[in-house]
């Protein structure tokens, strides 16, 4: 049996699948040299802080590419900031698509930071009670379509009235 991960989520339920994380740190290294620390922000940064990478999975990270000969080792300041070599450059290229997938993720995961914000909290309980009521009527209309017509009207109804008090037309 396949089993299927939430949206937003790799092959393995997790948000990065197996060898994803290499790839990610291969891609940003690439877009620009970095220090470990550096590109533990930048990685949390693509998710807008719905991921926060861990020391533990980044430097060893980085030293895997570094023995793979994906990345070399300057000191700079004191640090130790990574580059692409032009074999890491080939892989990157290559794998393009799979980076692409992985930063598509982590941009519809980032789409959620918003509901970390403190703000949030005060619409997220009469939201989500807004969805039950919706769902237990139309379970309740065995789906009959006008319930699903009357519904969705009333939902792009409150969406248009949220997004202008957002845009300050009323």
């Amino acid at each position: 049996m396949m089993r299927r991960s939430a949206p937003g989520l790799g092959p393995t339920g997790r948000f990065f699948g197996p060898g994803e994380l290499r790839l990610a740190i291969l891609a940003l290294v690439a877009e620009q040299p970095a220090h470990g620390y550096q590109v533990m922000s930048r990685l949390g940064e693509r998710f807008n802080g719905m991921y926060e990478p861990s020391a533990g999975s980044v430097y060893p990270t980085l030293q895997l590419l570094e023995d793979e000969g994906l990345v070399r080792v300057e000191a700079e300041d004191g640090r130790k900031v990574h580059h692409v070599t032009d074999e890491g450059a080939r892989v990157v290229s290559e794998q393009a698509d799979a980076i692409e997938a992985i930063w598509s993720r982590a941009s519809s995961r980032g789409e959620w930071g918003m509901f970390r914000d403190p703000d949030a909290a005060e619409i997220i309980g009469p939201a989500l009670r807004l969805v039950k009521a919706a769902v237990k009527t139309l379970a309740k209309s065995h789906g009959d379509p006008r319930v699903v017509e009357e519904i969705q009207a009333i939902f792009v109804d409150a969406r248009r009235r949220i997004e202008d008090l957002r845009t300050g037309r009323r």
